[in-house]
Formats: structure tokens, C-alpha cells, sequence
């Protein structure tokens, strides 16, 4: 006789057609369910702003079948979450597999039936193994990060017994039919030997039934619980991974499509959290319970019957001033595994905040009315900008007759904080000392609009944009270098009508040393590190070029 599996024993045709009604209905709630959060995302999302991109599609991909993410920092947690991720995926083509067998074409029997045994068991194991895994680091562990919440434990536990009575079910058949085949659904047969050939038949309905109605919930609740990352994660990946839109004054404080779904998508993992310096500071930031409020809100706002989650609709949904504490340095966006940013989400809240008028704290409306006045955050005159290289002989590009190769755009800190214009001295004279024909703009130098455009003073930030481009045309400026990491990502990304280059000094120092034009003395025999900027590292990329520069000093040792 050739290995086969009896996917009905014991259930007459009765139970069938009951087990369809509710297999209906399941599929039925599950898309209930789904239909809420298409309905609320076309209720809110500024524009869909989702279309076909093949990059975006492999990114998908790969996160989610690998978790590449998942794995940046934490190899424990990406191992645990590609064990039940592929456990849970086989396991549910295998399940697919049998639907096939039963109701299209009868191919589960012989060596491929034997095949398809082992490698559900194998499936199930893996499963098993990273459900008890989460519930170790979460429980026992204790891992910071991760909160312990009913759902947290219900969640894993549901899974859980569904596996396990999976396991049961099949061992009460092989008890009781005890073919020869038996010992490559080893852990099925396992479980089913305490039970004799009569115990086994008598409990094997009830244990189906539970398995089965253990599995329909399951489903059934994807929607409405932490479970629906399952879907939301890949499509969240997807979207993000496309490129953004040119930010424009209209709509920029709305939400788009990409992040209602990155809201949505959120598990509350904590890595967020664990990334983020104003969360480790104490400050009462946190990117997950922000990103959460946000979701809640929008939900109680766009749905009838409020928010569908079964779990925590009843906490805050009113989005406070916290957010003003996100510093926008990005590290919440290079770990959230499903690609989401909380400090662009911040971003947008300000911007609605700044336009609305209410939740401005006191003192960024004071920094963005020196701004105003002053074109500086520190209450400075104008006239002041240049002062720093008074003695030094710079040549201003207010007042030569020709332009230089390159600009110095010093930036109002640099130009106009005391203790921080040693620091624009000491550039220039490595200008200076290896041959660069550069300028500054002096007293005429104007504010990029960094600070603006993080308050979310769009307004503001698009006019001292305007003014920059203005002085950059009228002087034939071409080449800019910054010193401030601020001002080279705000001039090197958010100028989209800019026909100049900006560099950052340490990208022009990079080029002297490679040139041979500069070269350090001996050190000292230090031991030093280097603290990267967000501005410089996170959002443009730039981590070589300073250590190049540092180890290029003889007697420095870089850690």
C-alpha cells in the first residue's frame, strides 16, 4: 500500500459542512477586517503615491523572506523571527497543498506524501522553537525593549497550541491506523504513542474540532490584533522603498498612503525605542508610543466604529507636544524592520502644529521668531557673519571683481557662536595653507533654513531657501563646502531646483590628502574615536571620509 493521509478520519459529512460555514465566516471577518483598513487609509492618506518599482518589489523581498533587517544589531531576535516566519510559511503551503489534495487532484501518496510528512514536522519544530524563543527573551530574558502586554503572550500562546494540537491530531491517527510509514511524521508519532488504538479514535474528534477552531480564530483575528504586520510589514517595506515626492508647502503636514500602512504595520517591536536618543535620555519621547497614538488617533478619526485592534484601543489617542522632542536624527528608521520613520511622522505634526498654531511650544516660537527676524537662531546681526575672519585675509564674494573655485558656506552657528568660530578659523586656513582659491559671503551669507525646516516652519524655510539661491546666482557661486552637517544635507537634498554642488569640509579635506596638497604632522600618540553626525551619517551616507582623515595623522589610533 502507498503512504497517504486520511484528511477526514473519523469526521462525518455533518461535521464538513459545518466546519465550511465557519471556515466561511472566518474568511468573511478576515476580510471585514481588511476592508476597515483600506477604508480608513482612503479616508486619510493624502495621496496613494504607490506604483510599480522593481527595486521596491526586491527590497520587499528580501526583508521579508531573509529579515535582513531584523538581523542589523540582533542576531537573536532575526534568528527567532525567521523561525516562526518560515515554520508558519510552510506549515500554510502545506495546509494549501492538502486543500489541493482534497477538493482538485488526489497527489499527496507515495515517496512525495512521505517527502511532504517529514517536511511538515521539520516546519512545525521551527515553528515551536521560535515561538518558545519570544516567549524566553520577552518573559525570562526580559529584553528592555519589549513591552508585556496581554496580547504579547496571547498571541505566541494561540500559535502555539495550534501547532501542538496539529501534532496531536495527526498522532491519534497513527496511533490508531499504526501504518508503516508512521515514523516520518516523527513528532506526530511521537505524541500519539501514549495514547492505545482505542483512546486515540475516541479523542481524535475532539481534538480536531479544537485544532481546527484554534486555526479559524487565528486567522480571523489577523486584522484585529499585532497580527496583521504579517501583511502590513511587506506591503509597509515596499512602500517606503519607493522614492519620495519633492516636499512641497501644500500638504506637507499631510500623511500619505506609505505612512498610514508603516502605522499600521508596527508591532511595538522597541527597537525604535531602543535606537532613540531622546527615549534614552528620559525625555518623554518615544518613537512607539508616538507612532501608536498616531495610529489610534487616526482610526478613532476616519473609522465609524472607532479603532478595530482588540487590544489597547482604550489608551491615549490625542498626540501630545512629546513629539517635539524627536531630535529627527533618523536612528528609529535605520532599525524599524518594516522601513518606517517616526521622526518623519514628528516632522509632519509640526508642520500641522506650526500651521494650526497649538501645541508650539514656547520656546520654538521664540527660536523661529529670531529666525524671522534675524536669519539666525542666535539673535545676532547680519553684520556680524564675517566677523570671524577678520585679520585672515578671506576673500569676500561680495566684493571681488571675479568668482573663486569654491564657496565656504560657514552656516550662522559657525559664523556667529563664539565658542564654535575657532572652528570656521581653522578650516579656512587649511584652505588657505594647501593652495584653494575659496571665498565666503561674509555679512551676506544667509541662513539655509536647516532650523526652519525641522520646526516645520515650512513657510519660512521655502523663503531663506529662496534667498540662498539668490545670492548663490548673483555671486556665481557654483561649488559650495559647508562645515555644519545641517546645512550640506539641507543644501545637498532639499534644494531640488539647485544647480550648485555641496560638499562637506570633510569630503574637501578627503580630496587635499588624496591629492598630496595636505599632510599632518606627528601626533601625539592619542587614542580617539569618532561621534558620526546624524545629518552627515544617517541621512547622506558620509562615515570613511572622517576616519580617512583621522587616520591619516601619524601617531593617532583610531577606535
Amino acid at each position: 500500500m502507498a503512504p497517504y493521509r486520511i484528511i477526514y478520519w473519523q469526521i462525518d459529512s455533518t461535521a464538513h459542512w459545518i466546519f465550511y460555514a465557519l471556515a466561511a465566516i472566518t474568511v468573511a471577518v478576515f476580510l471585514a477586517g481588511m476592508a476597515a483598513y483600506i477604508r480608513v487609509w482612503k479616508k486619510k492618506a493624502a495621496s496613494a503615491g504607490v506604483s510599480f518599482s522593481a527595486d521596491a518589489l526586491k527590497r520587499a523581498l528580501l526583508d521579508t523572506f531573509l529579515g535582513l533587517r531584523l538581523f542589523r544589531g540582533e542576531i537573536a531576535a532575526g534568528t527567532m523571527h525567521l523561525l516562526i516566519f518560515w515554520g508558519f510559511l510552510i506549515l500554510f503551503i502545506g495546509t494549501v497543498l492538502m486543500a489541493a489534495h482534497e477538493y482538485v487532484v488526489p497527489y499527496l501518496t507515495g515517496t512525495f506524501y512521505l517527502v511532504y510528512s517529514l517536511v511538515m514536522e521539520v516546519a512545525g519544530l521551527m515553528l515551536l522553537a521560535g515561538i518558545l524563543w519570544a516567549l524566553i527573551r520577552r518573559y525570562i530574558q526580559r529584553v528592555p525593549r519589549l513591552e508585556r502586554r496581554i496580547e504579547d503572550a496571547l498571541v505566541p500562546v494561540w500559535l502555539f497550541l495550534v501547532v501542538i494540537t496539529g501534532y496531536l491530531v495527526e498522532g491519534l491517527q497513527l496511533a490508531h491506523l499504526q501504518p508503516p510509514w508512521y515514523r516520518w511524521s516523527f513528532v506526530g508519532a511521537w505524541m500519539g504513542s501514549s495514547f492505545s488504538a482505542t483512546d486515540a479514535k475516541d479523542f481524535y474528534r475532539y481534538l480536531w474540532w479544537l485544532h481546527g477552531l484554534l486555526s479559524l480564530g487565528f486567522v480571523a483575528a489577523i486584522p484585529f490584533t499585532k497580527l496583521f504586520h504579517v501583511l502590513g510589514a511587506p506591503a509597509s517595506i515596499y512602500v517606503q522603498a519607493q522614492d519620495k515626492p519633492v516636499e512641497t508647502i501644500e500638504g506637507a503636514g499631510e500623511f500619505g498612503l506609505g505612512d498610514l500602512i508603516f502605522f499600521d504595520a508596527c508591532m511595538r517591536c522597541g527597537r525604535c525605542v531602543a535606537a532613540c536618543p531622546s527615549a534614552g535620555a528620559g525625555e518623554p519621547f518615544a518613537p512607539r508610543d508616538f507612532v501608536q497614538a498616531m495610529r489610534r488617533s487616526i482610526w478613532k478619526e476616519h473609522s465609524p466604529s472607532g479603532d478595530i485592534r482588540l487590544f489597547g484601543k482604550d489608551e491615549v489617542s490625542e498626540v501630545d507636544e512629546k513629539f517635539w522632542y524627536c531630535t529627527t536624527c533618523r536612528a528609529c528608521l535605520e532599525v524599524c524592520p518594516v522601513y518606517g520613520g517616526a521622526f518623519e511622522a514628528a516632522a509632519k505634526k509640526r508642520v500641522l502644529a506650526i500651521e494650526e498654531g497649538t501645541d508650539v511650544p514656547k520656546l520654538i516660537t521664540q527660536t523661529l521668531a529670531k529666525l524671522s527676524k534675524y536669519d539666525n537662531p542666535w539673535e545676532s546681526s547680519r553684520n556680524k557673519r564675517g566677523a570671524w575672519a577678520e585679520g585672515m585675509d578671506v576673500v569676500d564674494l561680495t566684493k571681488a571683481d571675479t568668482p573663486t573655485d569654491i564657496c565656504y558656506f560657514v552656516g550662522c552657528t559657525t559664523s556667529l557662536e563664539p565658542t564654535a568660530q575657532g572652528e570656521a578659523q581653522a578650516f579656512a586656513k587649511i584652505l588657505q595653507v594647501t593652495g584653494v582659491n575659496f571665498g565666503i559671503l561674509g555679512k551676506k551669507e544667509p541662513c539655509c533654513g536647516d532650523v526652519a525646516k525641522r520646526m516645520g516652519e515650512l513657510g519660512l524655510f521655502m523663503e531663506q531657501r529662496e534667498n540662498t539661491l539668490n545670492a548663490f546666482e548673483e555671486y556665481g557661486i557654483s561649488d559650495v563646502v559647508t562645515f555644519s552637517p545641517h546645512c550640506f544635507n539641507t543644501l545637498n537634498n532639499e534644494y531640488p531646483e539647485a544647480t550648485f554642488r555641496a560638499r562637506h569640509y570633510t569630503m574637501v579635506l578627503r580630496e587635499l590628502l588624496a591629492d598630496g596638497k595636505l599632510r599632518f604632522k606627528e601626533g601625539d600618540g592619542a587614542t580617539v574615536t569618532y561621534h558620526d553626525p546624524c545629518y552627515l551619517s544617517r541621512y547622506n551616507r558620509i562615515v570613511d571620509e572622517p576616519r580617512e582623515i583621522i587616520r591619516s595623522i601619524p601617531g593617532v589610533t583610531l577606535v
